[in-house]
């Protein structure tokens, strides 16, 4: 029982200290104290322990000898891979998807991509766009295949986070829609096509981080 309630507690703790790299609010090498998130969540150490596991899994945290764990920090070569490998995995979850896709299930995803459009901020758009690839991907009914996209989701947003936090434009997003229309007309491997490059454009923008300098930061858009 207890190793059961220490499991839940790591998930809990990893899923809000995940919410709060993505958002920024815990920046690239900041040290993650055991003592003190124990303390937060009133907690040992041990599902501390295993929610920093977690976060390591997921890529948004790294364990140095003798430096402890601290979040992740990320440049262009990371976010290439995390690209690649989205555009991968997901090509193959459309693949099985895509037979079993209805008129209803495409009207949702267009409505969805729809709303993104007009999100007034990035966190409403990532959102949307989120919920628009799993949208289309869930009826592949491979949940294991589905859970490694939705982790490179969330890395693919703290990316887009740390690049578009301050400033965002409305933006039409075309390849979903060119996405939707090759999968009405029966065409998957052309949505396929259009999906690899879509998850693989990668956008950059200057940033002012919090001690004032200015660096590059790169984001999967899509």
């Amino acid at each position: 029982m207890t190793e059961r309630k220490d499991d839940t507690i790591a998930v809990r703790i990893s899923k809000v200290l995940a919410e709060r790299i993505i958002a920024g609010s815990l920046e690239p090498g900041a040290r993650l104290r055991q003592d003190h998130i124990a303390a937060e969540f009133g907690t040992s150490h041990v599902p501390v322990r295993e929610a920093f596991r977690r976060l390591e899994a997921q890529g948004l945290a790294v364990s140095e000898p003798r430096r402890g764990v601290r979040v992740a920090a990320f440049d262009l070569a990371e976010v290439k891979e995390v690209a690649e490998m989205r555009a991968a995995l997901e090509v193959l979850a459309l693949r099985h998807a895509a037979p079993h896709l209805t008129s209803a299930v495409l009207d949702e995803a267009e409505r969805i991509t729809r709303t993104g459009d007009n999100s007034p901020d990035v966190a409403s758009w990532e959102a949307a766009n989120r919920l628009f690839h799993t949208t289309l991907l869930a009826p592949c009914g491979m949940p294991r295949l589905l859970a490694a996209i939705s982790d490179l989701h969330a890395v693919s947003a703290r990316f887009l986070f740390a690049a578009w936090q301050s400033t965002w434009e409305v933006r039409t997003d075309h390849d979903h829609l060119a996405i939707l229309a090759a999968l009405r007309d029966g065409n998957a491997d052309e949505a396929a096509i259009v999906l690899a490059r879509h998850v693989r454009w990668i956008g950059q923008k200057p940033v002012r981080s919090a001690s004032g300098t200015m660096r590059k930061v790169f984001a999967i858009v899509g």
